[in-house]
């Protein structure tokens, strides 16, 4: 064990994320002071400099906030929380202004109105985007350069969070690891109040639209020192992830559905107009269920925006149209092979309207919270919203709030092994227990699941932990969102948006409402799953 002094006061919050959530919760603190921890270079590591499709906002004409909740609550497969979703919505075309005077440049049409796109389960053009599919990439740019000006914020990058520190009933902090040459430098960050603002867990399967290091750190970490988790068997793959040997897989954005783009399979049949109304236009979880078919069927599946859009792709959706020629693909001339992948979570850990977690000087908001706006399964370009409004959202109730100072040695409670820094890299890429990780919850707790697969993956999981137990916090926050996620998906024995059971394939009233979980009761399962 390495003795260390190295702690850092945070002089009163510290927010561990740096993707969209995270930073313009640092923008709306100023002028108080922020610390900001980014395992990345600033943005880089985010989701959000990913998101493609925009941010979902009633500012067209016709529209307005109610209609938006509706599809928010209709999408959600009947457990949104009504008045979390009333309210985000009501407060979108705020947010979007934020946005736009912070440097968005947002497309608009001669008179300036915002182009709106269209996209899954939404009952009009309602997205605000940024050059048809560069919507994240130039939010985050415009962000980070705020940030970056703004003398109360401090960034500290390369550094990675990996468990919360308490005392006296609340949280006083963070324990970190610093990814140095030779060894991983642990490092203690003392804040009076914490954010967690660390994404989803994507990577907890192989095939996913995440960034790299969106592997469940933030819902493991907040699970281990005792939070409350939400919904966590609620996970949404996106329908069309462009199908190459990229990891993380390159997504097609659902706009180019919204543009007309149809899916077919290897047969030419284009199988979606006989399973909804809305073809290509259904809700995210039964477009995905339905490829994830095709493709266990034994049939490759493709998106043909030839019609649709044409040689007009290349200007409209320069990403997508990157991704593809990156893959040996003319996208106005040939068919796009896709497949799902795990995009987004709409569980996470439980946060009331002001992002207050179960844990006394927690708030955590973007996709490591469950704010009660998802439900089953989140309507699409409502991350981005979500993220906007929580990071409002907290900085105005830590704003009014002066938590009581707390003392904590840096020990209490645990203990540190150094580490070799190329090590620890390995065991969060190429450690062969991550890779089965991923096969394990890619296999049973995927697309579809059943009890004696979802029991098969909690033993799986016991002796991945088992096995690897003492290698690092980071892996162990891992498998514990892993694990959270295979437990409450056994215990909902009912089929509802994400969560498609084939042993309980219809939807159950009596489970129309949200669960909850902490991580001694999925350890329970677990264990009573390993035998």
């Amino acid at each position: 064990m390495e003795i260390f002094d190295n702690t850092l006061n945070a002089e009163g919050v510290v927010i561990v994320g740096a993707g969209l959530a995270g930073l313009f919760c640092a923008l709306k603190l100023s002028p108080r002071p922020v610390t900001v921890l980014s395992p990345t270079p600033l943005g880089s590591g985010a989701s959000s400099s990913w998101a493609q499709g925009g941010v979902a906002a009633a500012v067209g004409k016709g529209d307005s906030a109610r209609a938006h909740a509706r599809d928010t609550q209709m999408a959600g497969a009947g457990i949104v929380d009504h008045g979390i979703s009333e309210s985000v919505t009501a407060e979108a075309a705020t947010r979007i202004e934020d946005l736009a005077q912070l440097g968005t440049p947002f497309d608009r049409d001669d008179f300036g109105n915002y182009v709106l796109s269209r996209e899954a389960a939404h009952s009009m053009n309602r997205v605000v985007r940024v050059s048809g599919d560069r919507a994240g990439q130039a939010i985050m740019q415009a962000i980070i350069s705020q940030v970056r000006q703004t003398p109360s914020i401090r960034i500290v990058e390369g550094i990675t969070a990996v468990d919360l520190a308490r005392a006296d009933g609340r949280v006083v902090g963070v324990f970190c690891r610093k990814l140095g040459d030779r060894y991983v430098e642990p490092v203690f960050i003392r804040a009076r109040a914490t954010v967690l603002a660390a994404g989803g867990l994507g990577g907890l399967y192989a095939t996913t639209t995440n960034p790299p290091s969106v592997r469940g750190h933030a819902m493991g970490m907040a699970a281990r020192a005792g939070a409350v988790i939400a919904d966590a068997e609620f996970v949404q793959f996106h329908p069309t992830a462009i199908l190459t040997d990229r990891d993380p897989a390159p997504l097609a954005t659902e706009a180019l559905r919204g543009e007309g783009a149809i899916l077919v399979n290897d047969q030419g049949e284009r199988y979606m107009a006989q399973i909804h109304p809305d073809a290509e236009l259904a809700p995210r979880d039964i477009v995905a269920r339905a490829n994830f078919r095709q493709i266990k069927s034994g049939r490759k599946i493709y998106l043909d925006t030839r019609k649709a859009l044409g040689s007009r792709i290349l200007k409209a959706y320069p990403t997508v149209a990157q991704y593809c020629f990156e893959a040996g693909i003319d996208p106005a001339t040939d068919l796009i092979p896709v497949t799902p992948a795990a995009h987004y979570h709409m569980g996470g850990v439980k946060v009331d309207g002001d992002g207050r977690s179960s844990l006394p000087g927690l708030w955590v908001c973007g996709e490591a919270s469950c704010t009660g706006l998802h439900g089953a399964n989140r309507l699409a370009s409502n991350s981005l919203l979500e993220a906007i409004v929580y990071g409002a959202r907290i900085a105005e109730d830590i704003s009014g709030l002066e938590p009581a100072r707390t003392t904590l040695h840096p020990f209490e409670g645990i203990s540190w092994d150094a580490e070799k820094g190329a090590q620890a890299e390995a065991l969060l890429r190429n450690l062969p227990a991550v890779r089965n990780l991923r096969a394990i919850m890619t296999e049973h707790v995927g697309v579809e699941r059943d009890a004696a697969g979802l029991r098969k993956a909690l033993r799986g999981l016991d002796e991945l932990e088992h096995t690897a137990q003492g290698v690092t916090r980071a892996y162990l926050n891992m498998v514990t969102s892993a694990t959270l996620v295979a437990a409450s998906a056994l215990l909902r024995t009912e089929s509802r948006g994400g969560h498609f059971r084939t042993d309980f394939p219809e939807t159950d009233a009596t489970w129309e409402r949200h669960t909850e979980i902490t991580l001694p009761q999925a350890l329970a399962i677990r264990a009573e799953a390993a035998g």
